[in-house]
């Protein structure tokens, strides 16, 4: 619909055939990889100027972006974290790109800015990454960030008086999140070493745990756990509220990870195994001198095991909250308690436990949606947590944990009506017959006809549960007529670890397949038809629409595919995807090529296909996944596809997730949705 033949940039092609595994792999474009080449820069401005111009001449830009700024320019507010006497929280002002750091003194206090990234630099690409304030309120230890990427540098700033210490500065933060002693004299973190020497890919396996005592020099700081030397682990690292305890974990991709800890009191402790070499992950607490250890060791759906770390041996562990039907995705200590966070059916369900795993009560929480756990103080009564779903607006409440007492601490206020607005959770059946469940948002008086235009998205990998969230940016969307779908497909954590393992490594086809039968059903259930369905999909999920778009390309009227993975077979050696071998698997093993081979995109582009109109996202310091991703497989795309165009926009000073400023998330959404309504041949609204 709305098709448009475009003269593309020239994109050669080089003869160039690896054998991989005893199999001859083509590689035409392995030109594109590199991003530092002249030709590259230049055939990639030459793309990036086609995108923009095409885009900026479709006729509801303009008025869609108008909307964006209506619903994206907002006041918001996170619930607030208790630290000394103080209350931090972060701000987004409706008039500023970047949101605030702010913190009260006391609950009802004036509101004062702590750390603003908008003042930052004068063009908006200097970021704020994570931060971490002292137990005592005195000091952040923060992370600035260059173009939004995940590079960052650690900072540490004295709150009263805001001053910036030009000692405590601290390069390779990439992974690095304070985690500060009581006194508040120092943390521990996690130290990526810079040397441009070392392959981006093999960077991971040279990060070590340091601790770093404020006023000193941070190349002096002691290394408190060695690097692993293996690329495809992380490392971190934290203490104990009380300091007794250092709790080091080692993650083997995302379904394995080894636990240490050391009693900071005794001088030259070592390190005592709690959970090593077994296929499971453990997540442990440490309060009063006993370990909390959520694990979903011989239970897919999680359980919490206590230990004494005087006797940490694996037949000593006590179970105090049992697995249960619901998947229990987070815990925490508050008050004395144990919150709980279970999953069901892909909404959420908050509990408060004694110390014994005894249930005390639920919290009630306004309908079916997502919640945050309970944050607050493992030693104090009040405690914060926050709901939402696709037609609930973002709100955050105040609660006794000790009598459940709870009164509203923020509401997000937007200029949309979820009113005339409805979700719908749908259950479909996959190829191999597996139940996979979808939320579907959509006005109340729809009449199937099979004519409306559906936005279908989903993610599954890396645990990641795809749950309801509410997003003013969905609403321009909706106001034109359509419908947004989002599938909960296997690789996800929706039901528990064995949910997630059903997608990843040999079963990831799976993944796809629960897709591709998402589609299906909104076809067959006539919410919509072929030309007026449109997958979106980012990173992983980029993925995720990419191996959907050569799987079935007749199944879909347009795609917009951003910061993707789709080479699989090279993909490891670039950016941080060793971190996901775990995940994914590499061509380096013989069994997990064949898995990689038959689903990679890139591999699987035919000549004389015709393909759904496709919208390529790309970020030009992008560190995580590589940008050559998106380079190849549009420059395949473009030579083969007798279908609709094959744009390339790429976002400027921006990095994975995008270039941090409200007026970038603005131009991009205004472009997706223009381009949906084009070649979804949407009328005008």
């Amino acid at each position: 619909m709305g098709e448009t033949k475009l003269s593309y940039p020239a994109s050669r092609t080089v003869d160039v055939v690896d054998t991989v595994q005893g199999t001859k792999v083509p590689d035409p474009y392995r030109w594109l990889e590199d991003g530092e080449s002249e030709e590259v820069k230049t055939w990639l401005k030459a793309q990036d100027d086609l995108a923009r111009q095409e885009l900026a001449r479709l006729p509801e830009r303009d008025k869609l972006a108008a909307r964006l700024k209506e619903v994206l320019y907002r006041e918001s507010m996170s619930s607030p974290m208790h630290r000394g006497s103080r209350y931090f929280y972060y701000r987004q002002h409706a008039n500023q790109e970047k949101g605030q750091v702010c913190f009260r003194e006391g609950l009802d206090g004036e509101e004062q800015v702590l750390l603003d990234p908008n003042t930052w630099s004068a063009d908006g690409s200097v970021s704020l990454g994570s931060y971490s304030v002292s137990w005592d309120g005195k000091r952040v230890a923060y992370q600035v960030k260059a173009n939004n990427s995940d590079e960052a540098t650690l900072h540490v700033m004295e709150i009263d008086g805001r001053k910036v210490s030009d000692v405590d500065t601290i390069e390779g933060a990439k992974y690095a999140d304070a985690s500060w002693t009581p006194e508040g004299d120092g943390f521990y973190y996690t130290w990526l070493p810079t040397d441009p020497k070392i392959p981006a890919s093999e960077r991971p396996g040279y990060a070590d745990v340091r601790y770093h005592k404020l006023g000193t020099d941070p190349k002096s700081d002691p290394v408190v756990r060695e690097k692993t030397g293996d690329p495809t682990t992380f490392i971190g690292a934290g203490v104990s509220r009380d300091g007794h305890w250092l709790l080091l974990s080692i993650t083997h991709g995302w379904d394995t990870s080894d636990v240490f800890f050391k009693d900071l009191r005794k001088k030259d402790a070592e390190w005592v195994p709690l959970a090593v070499g077994r296929k499971a992950l453990y997540y442990p607490t440490a309060y009063k001198d006993r370990f909390y250890v959520s694990t979903n060791e011989g239970a897919p759906l999680w359980k919490i095991m206590l230990v004494d770390p005087a006797k940490p041996q694996r037949e000593n562990w006590k179970e105090v909250v049992p697995e249960r039907r619901e998947s229990l995705e987070e815990f925490a200590i508050v008050g004395g308690h144990l919150a709980l966070k279970y999953l069901k059916d892909v909404t959420s369900r908050l509990e408060v436990a004694d110390l014994d795993g005894k249930r005390v009560r639920e919290v009630k929480l306004p309908g079916l949606g997502t919640s945050s756990i309970l944050g607050g103080q493992e030693d104090e009564d009040e405690a914060f947590y926050t709901f939402q779903s696709f037609t609930h607006p973002w709100e955050a409440f105040r609660t006794s944990v000790k009598t459940g007492e709870t009164s509203l601490w923020f509401r997000l206020k937007i200029p949309v009506d979820p009113e005339p607005y409805t979700v719908t959770q749908v259950f479909f059946r996959s190829k191999d017959g597996t139940r996979v469940p979808m939320f579907i948002v959509h006005r109340k008086d729809l009449k199937k006809t099979g004519d409306t235009p559906v936005m279908l998205t989903g993610y599954g990998g890396f645990q990641a549960s795809s749950t309801p969230y509410f997003s003013g940016a969905v609403y321009p969307w909706l106001e034109r007529g359509g419908i947004y779908a989002v599938a909960n497909l296997r690789g996800g954590s929706e039901y528990g670890e064995e949910w997630h393992q059903n997608g990843m490594l040999l079963k990831k086809q799976n993944v796809f397949d629960d897709f591709i039968a998402a589609a299906e059903y909104l076809v067959k259930e006539r919410y919509t038809r072929p030309d007026r369905l449109a997958i979106s999909g980012g990173s992983n999920g980029g993925l995720l629409v990419g191996a959907a778009e050569v799987q079935r390309p007749d199944l879909f009227g347009a795609v917009v595919c951003a910061v993707p993975l789709l080479d699989m077979v090279r993909y490891h050696l670039f950016g941080s995807g060793r971190t996901w071998i775990g995940e994914y698997g590499s061509s380096e093993n013989p069994e997990q090529f064949k898995a990689l081979y038959a689903y990679s995109p890139y591999h699987h582009v035919r000549a004389g296909t015709r393909y759904p109109a496709t919208l390529m996202l790309s970020a030009d310091s992008d560190d995580r996944v590589d940008p050559m991703h998106a380079r190849k497989f549009a420059a395949a795309l473009q030579t083969a596809t007798t279908g609709g165009p094959v744009l390339l926009r790429v976002e400027r000073n921006a990095g994975h997730g995008g270039a941090d400023l409200i007026k970038a998330t603005v131009e991009r959404l205004a472009d997706q949705y223009a381009f949906l309504l084009q070649y979804l041949g949407m009328n005008a609204g």
